[in-house]
């Protein structure tokens, strides 16, 4: 119970902050919004994952910023649907480099947050263990 209740109030408050980007965040031409929460959550997800790589494990917070903050952040519903209309514009270029730049962004950003969650926690970069959000 404590484990879905950490999940729920991540993603609450990472859907939130999702809501508040896309106030912000204007729509005309290329989807920046759903562009800055992907990436950004790439960051944060990879970031926690390297930190708690070498630190001792806590479930909860864990599953609360990992699988609830991130999940409820982040949108891959949102950003395939932001490809196949800009695909299906008039402008199908923008379509195609919104989704390379989106895909090699979060890739990129997702192993910068590994690399820097390690090193914050101390880890070696040897650790063995299997990442978990």
């Amino acid at each position: 119970m404590k484990s879905s209740v950490a999940v729920f109030i991540g993603g609450a408050l990472g859907s939130l902050l999702r809501y508040f980007v896309n106030l912000h965040g204007g729509t005309a031409g290329f989807p920046w919004p759903t562009f800055i929460e992907n990436a950004s959550g790439s960051l944060l997800l990879g970031l926690l994952t390297g930190f708690f790589a070498a630190r001792a494990k806590k479930p909860l917070v864990q599953l609360c910023l990992g699988t609830g903050f991130c999940g409820g952040y982040t949108t891959m519903s949102a950003f395939s649907k932001e490809t196949v209309l800009l695909l299906q514009s008039a402008a199908p270029h923008i379509g195609v480099l919104y989704l390379m730049v989106s895909l090699a962004c979060g890739v990129c950003f997702a192993f910068l947050g590994i690399m820097i969650g390690k090193r914050i926690s101390g880890a070696s970069g040897k650790e063995k263990e299997r990442y978990q959000s």
